[in-house]
């Protein structure tokens, strides 16, 4: 998507007469650069692994987005139980729950998770899955999201007017067409995307975290 629209560009700093083409490779930049499709809301699937011991996790892109009428960000979440390790399952209750996980074939298969029993913090991406009652524990969960921005914050569109201005400043793209060749301008990137433009969009680069 565009981050600036054309009512808004006097507003930046650009020309009002600038093509749409600018914002357009503009835009795009901004979203290689942040590492994601899009800053907008979008939806996000994302398998990790769990630590032993540890019901959490944390996601990569934010923020969490609920998208009405729903009530949470998730829209599917399913678990996989965990084959015991060394060293695990030494109380009689742990020993219990691998007994009947390995009479029932359990470890390793996936299971459905009810979206709306996850908690989770919006702006960090922390998410707690609830415990089994019967101590069964998960080592790997996969979660279908929603994240992104549902409005366009104004240092995002500042940055996208900045990196106009700066390939309008490249000789190399000061070119008058409908049309930009994106090959050129991801060539340019590191001179497009300053470090004026990296301080404003810091906060929206997706990190993945191990």
């Amino acid at each position: 998507m565009n981050y600036l629209q054309p009512n808004e560009y006097e507003n930046y700093g650009i020309e009002k007469t600038t093509l749409a083409a600018w914002i357009a490779a503009a835009s795009s930049l901004i979203d290689a650069h942040c590492r994601r499709s899009t800053l907008a809301v979008a939806s996000y699937t994302e398998r990790q692994r769990l630590r032993a011991g540890r019901n959490t996790c944390r996601l990569t892109y934010l923020p969490l987005a609920t998208v009405a009428p729903a009530t949470t960000p998730f829209t599917a979440a399913r678990g996989r139980y965990a084959v015991p390790r060394r060293g695990e399952g030494v109380s009689p209750t742990d020993q219990f729950s691998d007994s009947v996980m390995q009479t029932f074939a359990l470890p390793g298969t996936w299971t459905t998770v009810d979206p709306t029993t996850l908690d989770f913090d919006a702006q960090t991406g922390e998410v707690t899955i609830a415990p089994n009652p019967l101590g069964f524990s998960f080592n790997e969960i996969e979660l279908t999201y929603n994240a992104g921005l549902a409005t366009i914050p104004d240092p995002v569109k500042f940055a996208c007017a900045q990196i106009v201005r700066n390939a309008q400043a490249t000789p190399a793209l000061n070119v008058r067409s409908e049309s930009i060749d994106r090959l050129r301008l991801d060539y340019f990137s590191d001179s497009l995307i300053d470090a004026s433009v990296r301080s404003l969009l810091a906060p929206y680069v997706a990190q993945k975290l191990a």
